[in-house]
């Protein structure tokens, strides 16, 4: 990718700042939006996100804050978008087609926008005629807090047009980011969702009591039914011929990562479930959107929409979303897993 790319960020969550910490470790200079101006201000005089991997500290000359979304926009050619999927909408509704005419738009959401029960990549095309050979979608396993301490992450970029997905890919990889790339990006946008969504049922099982044997037993059956879905939606949508290899760590080991991991928001978020906590009392305590919440109603639609089949997540589903309960869930996957 050429040294003269002009990236902005958008939001200043953990991915976020994660995000902007490889690329300018890697040299390049950003234009970041922040919602919230005493945010910006704390980041230009400080030099670390005051919320979010505060350890993160920024040279001041790689890193242009701002609170002016279409200045940002203005500002770069390739936007990088890490608002969760919760507030996308209220993002989105600010952007006309023309301000993203001619731009790479790269997704680092990992879920469902609600109002529309789209991914980002379908919503565009839909809304804005954008370019689907323009899009590029980030998946992991890759948790923020580990690139905040340089540990070895690995990210996957897809892509239609595969050369776009390599350049960007290109962009972050550095000594402690591993970035690959595929033309996957329907499959590799429902796997990070579907995997949100299993994870927060690892987390029930957790608070339940339920040990690591019928932990790995739930979470080979979790990837059998999204190696499912995967198959048969890219049977019925995707326009290549070219099959993704789906046991790779785009696919199963963000999976993995999501449902073991203590950094994993979904996990914490199932386990306060499990523990009896309201959805609305988990949210407050957590004071971080879990994707894999909003991504189950989401899913649910996608699946119906598409006459496939994934009990697992409607599951989890209806304990979040319709008041069932998770110990009800759980011990009635019990003798369906194997």
């Amino acid at each position: 990718m050429s040294e003269h790319q002009q990236f902005g960020i958008i939001g200043n969550g953990s991915f976020g700042t994660a995000i902007s910490k490889i690329l300018t470790d890697n040299g390049h200079n950003i234009h970041w939006w922040l919602r919230n101006e005493a945010a910006v201000v704390h980041l230009r005089n400080r030099l670390h996100n005051p919320h979010y991997l505060t350890s993160v500290r920024f040279r001041p000359e790689s890193i242009a804050p701002s609170s002016d979304l279409h200045a940002v926009l203005a500002a770069c050619d390739t936007l990088i978008f890490a608002v969760p999927s919760a507030f996308a909408g209220d993002v989105l509704a600010q952007i006309d087609a023309t301000q993203l005419k001619g731009k790479t738009m790269v997704s680092a959401i990992k879920g469902i926008l609600p109002e529309a029960q789209q991914l980002l990549s379908d919503f565009l095309k839909s809304r804005y005629d954008f370019p689907l050979s323009s899009y590029v979608a980030i998946t992991g396993p890759c948790h923020a807090e580990e690139v905040a301490a340089e540990r070895l992450s690995y990210l996957t970029f897809s892509g239609l047009n595969e050369s776009l997905a390599a350049k960007v890919a290109a962009a972050f990889s550095n000594s402690y980011i591993h970035a690959a790339h595929n033309h996957d990006i329907w499959g590799a946008q429902y796997a990070a969702v579907l995997k949100n969504i299993y994870a927060i049922g690892a987390g029930m099982a957790h608070s339940l009591d339920y040990g690591d044997n019928f932990l790995s037993v739930y979470i080979t059956a979790c990837y059998r039914e999204m190696f499912h879905f995967l198959n048969e939606h890219f049977q019925k949508n995707h326009p290549s011929d070219e099959w993704p290899d789906f046991h790779t760590s785009a696919y199963l080991g963000d999976l993995l990562v999501t449902c073991y991991s203590l950094h994993s928001r979904n996990r914490s978020f199932g386990a306060m479930i499990g523990k009896g906590y309201s959805v609305k009392a988990a949210m407050l305590e957590m004071n971080m959107v879990a994707e894999g919440y909003y991504g189950a109603r989401g899913m649910q639609e996608i699946a119906h929409q598409n006459g496939l089949n994934i009990p697992i997540a409607k599951g989890i589903y209806q304990v979040l979303w319709e008041a069932a309960s998770a110990a009800d869930m759980l011990a009635a996957l019990e003798d369906k897993l194997s």
